[in-house]
């Protein structure tokens, strides 16, 4: 087989892989992992059934790779906020950013969310394993930056504002419909999310520093 046929079977595979994908997406964040057939995602991506099996093994294979083929490991994550020497916006900014990143992107993306969405509400397991290695480790990152700002070690009273300073930006990954009904101004146009993050760290920087100033009264 020569190189150009090489190279044109490897582009063949992975477009048929990616319609696989893409097309399990939309059916699973539609109807959920247990109504969806491979019959059905195979016909919506034009493929052979037998392909899921190939590409994926099986369909929680699938649905297993739509769900975190393109999620950034949780380092990477982390590093948006937590580097030496940042002030606690900066701190702030890198944290919403993350977490706001996936809205900001494609209808990919969006699709991939509603999945998330669906795995809370349905759970396969998946979630459980992103909970122990992606949003805990996030969780835990945050609370020893905050610690850190306040000068005080980890405790229950820091675990409660990364909660509360989670909660804003989740606010909006998980209820951006109801955002857009209630107030569509504010969720208009290409760049209204990029308008939410130095709010959202004016919000989380006056939260921190309440939770500073509690700490001072307390200890005088």
């Amino acid at each position: 087989m020569s190189e150009k046929t090489t190279r044109k079977t490897r582009s063949d595979g992975e477009q048929s892989r990616e319609r696989l994908q893409q097309a399990a997406m939309r059916l699973f964040a539609t109807q959920g992992f247990n109504a969806t057939s491979t019959r059905e995602i195979a016909l919506a991506a034009g493929a052979n059934v037998a392909a899921i099996a190939y590409y994926f093994g099986d369909k929680a294979g699938l649905y297993r790779a739509a769900l975190t083929d393109f999620m950034p490991p949780p380092e990477k994550n982390i590093a948006q906020f937590d580097q030496p020497g940042f002030t606690l916006r900066q701190v702030l900014h890198g944290y919403y950013t993350q977490m706001l990143a996936p809205l900001m992107e494609d209808d990919v993306a969006q699709l991939r969310l509603r999945m998330w969405l669906r795995e809370v509400l349905e759970p396969t397991g998946i979630w459980q394993n992103e909970i122990d290695n992606g949003i805990r480790p996030e969780f835990e990152a945050m609370a020893s930056v905050l610690a850190r700002h306040l000068g005080v070690p980890v405790d229950d009273e820091v675990r409660r504002l990364v909660h509360a300073v989670a909660a804003l930006g989740a606010h909006l990954m998980i209820s951006q419909d109801i955002v857009a009904a209630v107030t569509p101004q504010l969720m208009a146009g290409p760049g209204a999310l990029q308008e939410w993050l130095p709010r959202l760290v004016d919000y989380a920087e006056a939260i921190v520093t309440a939770e500073q100033e509690k700490r001072k009264k307390g200890a005088a």
